[in-house]
Formats: structure tokens, C-alpha cells, sequence
């Protein structure tokens, strides 16, 4: 069996010990794990999921210098089934933290479990707007990125290449929103269409006629996982490339998408904070980790999972174990030290993150396949989120 799935097995099975009370330190650290794990978009989730028991396996088995538990479980794609598995893991399994979701619908139905019992979230990946600026809160934090942040970019990098119409698509929901109104947010041109489609929509025929009939310079989607697949086959399919340049956020570029696509997926330019292709020492060695324990090249997921449990391991170690007190973790999360594969970051007063954003092409790994290559200079620098005002949290 994997080592990994070992673990997570272990995790699942383990019985969980009380925290220490007073000044002593816990025994161990527990985090409950809740992502989808199955169906068409569980590649995210199996990804995020990868990357964060790669940090344990590379710490150790710990977090911090304790022995980490952590509780793998899977949402299924659905919102009551995470809240569900909030409310175990919190309330029976007695878990120090919380983390592992990808989808915002999913998060938002879930997080009211953690917050209202005193547990900290940290968020591998969905980071909705609301909970940046009038929603934010002293246990959530954002280990990504803002879900406006990689649209914003895209649309910088529209402007850069001098395109002055464009079609948006995206899913009807948070990050949906969020994604189209961060890529209008930069975007200088003129909108031609904005159609929000079903979470999880797989045919795209009436989307794609739309964009044919609207003549766009450019067509701009955000549609994650299996949605992003299905839609760039037929967007390929109908031969709409020749009339339209189709950009796109990393998550819709990602190696996820890249396998299923194919060769169609060369030249197309997308936005990200990571790449696997940072000369960063963190980051070379959670590439080649990552690609001997697994045999495939690490996504954007991946690197955020591996990042979230490095933040944990980092504030543990700085604690020394002393998990009882939730302001001394949440103090020690924001100020840990540590070297994050994407390269330098910091947390901004609403604990969402402040970082750079890339350009990336799909390129020629010289190994008759194809990977993201970065671009040196970022397109946006130090780059935060447009509510942090609106939050008033100290």
C-alpha cells in the first residue's frame, strides 16, 4: 500500500486523545480533512489532499515536532455532507483544525461548524470574497489566495495583449461570481457576454454557440476540474479557436486539465500565484517529492495542500505543542516562519494572503509532454484583495 494512504488510513481509524489543559503540551496534533474526494471533480480534492500528507510524510508523521493525526473524509460534492463531517470531526473527533475543502459553496455551507466552535479553518483553496472583507473572522484563514486574485491577473494579462472584447463564463456560484467580477475588476475592454452556468455542468453546446454568435477577441472561463475539461475539448471541437483566444485562470490549466486535454492545451496562456517550474529551494523539493511518491507532476491543488500543512507545522513547532489556547494559534499562524513553495508571502489584515501572480504558457516539458512555464516577473506584485477595508478584524 502507498505510505500515504497508509496514513490516511491510520487517521481515519485512530482514536483521538483530549488536548492538554493548562500550559502542558497536546500529545499529538489532529486535523480533520474534509474535500471531494469522488466524482468528476474529485481530482482537486485527491490533489489537495496529496500534497498536504506529503508535508506530514516529509515532517516526519508530524506537525510541529507532535504526531499528526489526520481524519481524511469525503464531501461528496455536497454541501449538507460536509457539514455533517464538520460537526464530527469537531465535536466527537475533537480535531485542532479544519481544512481540506475546494469548492466555496461547499466551504460556506460547512464553516459556521468550525467557527461557532471555536475551531480554526484554514483554507487550502476556496477564499470567497464575503469572508475577506464584511464576513471575516479571527479562525479562518486563506493559505491560497483570494477567489478574485488569478482573475484579476487574467484580466491584466487581456489588457497587456491588447484585447478589447470578451465572452465570460464561469459556474453560478461564489467563486463563479467572484472570478468574472475580479477579471471585470482590471479588464479594460468591452464584455460581450457573462453567463453563469450549473455547478458541475459538463456540455457546454449552448455556451459555445453563444460565444460563436458574440465574435469575442477573447473568451475567459473559470470552470475547475472536469467542467474545465469538457469545456476546452468542445471549445477546440468547434473550431472556435481560430475566432477566439481562449485564456484562462491556472485552475482551468492546470496538469489536471492538461492530461485529459492533450495536445490542444500548448500556447494557451493562464494566470497563478505557483508554478511548478519556481527555482525555489521549497518548492524544487516539493516538485521532486512529490513526483517520486506519486509519478505525476504536482497542480496548483497540490501545492496548496502541501503549503496548508507546512503553516500548521510551522505555528505547532512555534508553539511548542501548546494547541489549548485558539488566540495563541491563530497569533502563531499569522506570524510563522516558514518558506512557502510559491515563494514569499504574508498574510494582510483580514488573513487572506498578499503575493505575487504569474503569467504561465503550456509548454513543452522535453519529455514529449506538457507542463506550465512561468514567466519571471509577475503580473501583479504584492498583490492583496479589494475588501480587506471592509473587514474590522484586529
Amino acid at each position: 500500500m502507498n505510505p500515504l494512504r497508509s496514513l490516511a488510513v491510520l487517521a481515519v481509524l485512530a482514536g483521538g486523545l483530549p488536548l492538554a489543559g493548562g500550559a502542558s503540551a497536546a500529545d499529538k496534533v489532529k486535523v480533520g480533512f474534509v474535500s471531494t474526494l469522488s466524482g468528476p471533480q474529485s481530482a482537486l480534492g485527491n490533489d489537495i489532499r496529496d500534497g498536504f500528507l506529503l508535508a506530514v510524510k516529509l515532517n516526519g508523521g508530524k506537525l510541529g515536532g507532535l504526531p499528526a493525526e489526520v481524519l481524511i473524509a469525503d464531501d461528496q460534492f455536497k454541501p449538507d455532507v460536509a457539514r455533517q463531517l464538520f460537526e464530527k470531526n469537531i465535536k466527537r473527533d475533537k480535531v485542532d483544525f479544519m481544512t481540506g475543502v475546494v469548492f466555496s459553496n461547499i466551504m460556506l455551507a460547512a464553516l459556521p461548524e468550525a467557527l461557532d466552535n471555536k475551531v480554526i479553518y484554514l483554507s487550502p483553496n476556496a477564499a470567497p470574497s464575503p469572508m475577506a472583507g464584511k464576513d471575516c473572522n479571527p479562525l479562518f484563514f486563506a493559505v491560497s489566495w483570494p477567489n478574485d486574485a488569478y482573475h484579476e491577473a487574467a484580466g491584466q494579462l487581456a489588457n497587456q495583449r491588447g484585447l478589447k472584447s470578451v465572452y465570460l463564463l464561469a459556474p453560478n456560484y461564489q467563486a463563479g461570481k467572484d472570478s468574472l467580477a475580479g477579471f471585470k475588476r482590471m479588464f479594460k475592454g468591452q464584455v460581450l457576454g457573462e453567463n453563469y452556468t450549473k455547478l458541475g455542468q459538463l456540455d457546454y453546446a449552448a455556451e459555445l454557440a453563444e460565444i460563436r454568435a458574440a465574435r469575442p477577441q477573447a473568451v475567459y472561463v473559470f470552470l475547475p476540474g472536469g467542467m474545465g475539461i469538457n469545456f476546452i475539448k468542445q471549445f477546440v471541437g468547434a473550431g472556435l479557436g481560430a475566432q477566439s483566444t481562449l485564456l484562462l485562470p491556472g485552475f482551468s490549466a492546470d496538469q489536471d486539465v492538461i492530461g485529459p486535454v492533450g495536445g490542444a492545451m500548448a500556447g494557451i496562456f493562464n494566470t497563478a500565484h505557483w508554478s511548478p517550474d519556481f527555482a525555489n529551494p521549497a518548492n524544487q523539493k516539493f516538485v521532486a517529492a512529490f513526483q517520486q511518491e506519486y509519478k505525476r507532476m504536482p497542480t496548483l491543488y497540490a501545492s496548496q495542500g502541501y503549503d496548508t500543512a507546512q503553516l500548521i507545522h510551522a505555528a505547532v513547532r512555534d508553539l511548542k505543542g501548546r494547541l489549548d489556547d485558539v488566540d495563541a494559534v491563530r497569533k502563531a499562524l499569522k506570524s510563522a516562519k516558514w518558506d512557502s513553495v510559491r515563494g514569499p508571502f504574508r498574510f494582510n489584515s483580514n488573513q487572506y494572503p498578499v503575493q505575487n501572480y504569474y503569467v504561465r504558457t503550456v509548454g513543452n516539458d522535453g519529455k514529449g509532454g506538457l507542463v506550465n512555464k512561468s514567466f519571471d516577473e509577475p503580473i501583479l506584485k504584492d498583490h492583496g484583495d479589494a475588501y480587506v477595508q471592509a473587514c474590522n478584524m484586529k
